[in-house]
């Protein structure tokens, strides 16, 4: 008689069940901590259609610049004014000369209001902000 044919007749077994749950949960766990993660990029901005474009930089540092429909300006989820904006980005290019700033606005918005956000950012010593849009096939 073999080893494991004695093994499985004295009833010695492996449960699973434990191993399950500790990987469901961290399952769970990655989820949610991917989903807050994500909380500039979810607001509801209908962004416009491009036929080509880069991938959406993920530096750490990046600082998301949100342009709702009636043009108003939007920071770490709270609303702000043009020179609040002015001073974030100013402070954000003293502590990092190579700052990213992403803006991001709504298509239905006009023109105007996402040069005027564009031409804060440059002032204020962003070199190269990246203007975000929805890719097409």
């Amino acid at each position: 008689m073999l080893i494991a044919d004695q093994e499985l007749e004295s009833g010695i077994h492996i449960d699973f069940v434990p191993m399950a749950d500790v990987l469901f949960n961290l399952l769970i766990f990655f989820l949610l901590a991917t989903t807050i993660a994500q909380v500039e990029r979810e607001m509801q901005i209908a962004l416009p259609f491009a036929s080509s474009g880069g991938p959406i930089s993920a530096a750490l540092r990046e600082l998301v610049v949100n342009v709702d429909a009636d043009g108003s300006i939007h920071v770490s989820g709270r609303k702000i004014d043009a020179e609040a904006l002015r001073a974030i980005v100013k402070e954000a290019v003293a502590v990092n000369a190579e700052q990213k700033v992403t803006v991001r606005g709504d298509r239905t918005t006009a023109y105007a209001n996402v040069v005027a956000v564009l031409d804060i950012c440059k002032a204020a010593g962003i070199q190269q902000p990246y203007l975000d849009t929805i890719l097409t096939n």
